[in-house]
């Protein structure tokens, strides 16, 4: 069956549609990967979205607009995988959507939001879509998160000593052999915030403001305060916690927070590759706090990877772009392997939208898509909600087995 993935990170910078064929062969899911084309969100999405989330206050009409105008834009990306990755012959869209808030109260999920109305992407593609995947682990006790720990579980099953998936988005997540997943912290969402605040760009291209600046002990270690990194898993987080006034909020206990509320840009950002002045924040120049932003990434993950005693890691994601960032996990790992996930055939950019690829397949086959260890629910759940293409719904085989492996290739 081919498959269409399409995910939209906490970065929400872009929709990545990546497409799959998928099928079943007694215990193993065979993965072949067909390709992955990616969309930019349009400047009027991307500033609601951005101006929607927390710590913003919104209203009920723009998380309706937002709803619409994300599922048409995710429908737009579907079409353009079916027609240049699947010859228009793909049967199935798997949505994960756009997070917009994940609700925990006290170390418990509560509940979650992904918006980008699924109805759209079927009637655009004529196809059935499976959507709205995190609500069931949640209403099961779980976190929701990370989802992608039943695919990773599967995929590095058989690899030997301990080896270690490791997602570097804007949240990082990893899940180890014995089902153990959690989001550690902060990937790329701080350093993001950050970058754009300063610069007005949206992030750290090649990590070259990190590779300029010096890394500021006393920020990192109040950064390192933070309670989350210290609750035991399961555990999640998100943009909910940790984005620009989190930050600023941290940078004002070290300067005076009036000289934070001014960006360092003067100029148009599309129209220049380096920022005016290097700004001081006090005693901080911006490169500063995304060098200790950065280095704030790669001790947390690091932290969470030696308690896991990994004997390798497979890295997937944004962050694997950001050599500034991938030397300091290396820095903070030493004698611990460090490869990404196209080492082992699976394109680091595009391992969430084959992971939900994934998880829609198994959805459509009745078929669970959770492990308990990994989120902490009471039991598997087979995952999301289906809306019907055109045609209905594809007639599928019942009664299949439980895949404990996926083979890609």
């Amino acid at each position: 069956m081919r498959v269409i993935g399409l995910m939209s990170g906490t970065s929400y910078d872009a929709i990545d549609a990546a497409a799959a064929d998928l099928r079943l062969d007694g215990d193993s899911l065979l993965l072949r990967p067909l390709g992955m084309v990616s969309d930019a969100y349009g400047t009027e999405v991307r500033e609601a979205l951005a101006a929607a989330l927390p710590p913003a206050a919104t209203t009920l009409a723009e998380v309706c607009r937002l709803d619409t105008l994300i599922g048409q834009t995710l429908a737009a990306s579907a079409l353009r995988a079916d027609r240049e990755l699947c010859d228009g012959q793909a049967e199935l869209v798997a949505s994960h959507g756009q997070t917009v808030y994940h609700w925990t109260d006290g170390g418990q999920v509560r509940g979650t939001l992904q918006i980008g109305q699924p109805a759209w992407i079927a009637e655009a593609t004529g196809l059935p879509v499976v959507a709205d995947f995190r609500p069931r682990d949640i209403a099961a006790g779980g976190q929701g998160a990370p989802l992608v720990s039943l695919f990773d579980l599967l995929w590095l099953r058989g690899r030997p000593g301990t080896p270690v998936a490791l997602n570097l988005g804007g949240i990082a997540n990893l899940t180890a052999p014995d089902g153990t997943a959690f989001d550690t912290g902060p990937a790329g969402a701080l350093i993001d915030a950050a970058v754009h605040h300063f610069t007005g760009r949206a992030y750290d291209t090649d990590g070259a403001l990190a590779a300029r600046g010096r890394v500021h002990e006393p920020l990192l270690r109040r950064l390192l305060d933070e309670p989350y990194y210290a609750l035991p898993s399961p555990k999640t987080t998100g943009k909910e916690l940790f984005h620009r006034d989190y930050l600023l909020a941290a940078l004002a206990t070290l300067a005076d927070p009036a000289v934070l509320d001014t960006p360092a840009m003067a100029a148009d950002p599309a129209t220049q590759t380096d920022p005016v002045t290097p700004t001081d924040i006090g005693p901080l120049a911006h490169q500063d706090v995304i060098a200790t932003l950065t280095r704030l990434t790669a001790r947390t993950v690091a932290d969470a990877v030696r308690s896991m005693r990994a004997t390798e890691i497979v890295v997937s994601g944004g962050g694997t772009r950001n050599p500034v960032l991938m030397a300091m996990l290396a820095e903070e790992l030493p004698g611990v392997p460090l490869r990404t996930s196209d080492a082992l055939g699976l394109p680091s950019a595009a391992k969430e939208a084959y992971a939900f690829a994934a998880l829609g397949f198994l959805t459509l086959h009745g078929l669970t898509g959770t492990d308990p260890r990994s989120t902490g629910a009471r039991h598997p759940s087979v995952l999301g909600s289906v809306t019907p293409g055109r045609d209905g719904l594809p007639r599928v085989s019942r009664g299949l087995k439980q895949p404990v492996r996926l083979v890609i290739g």
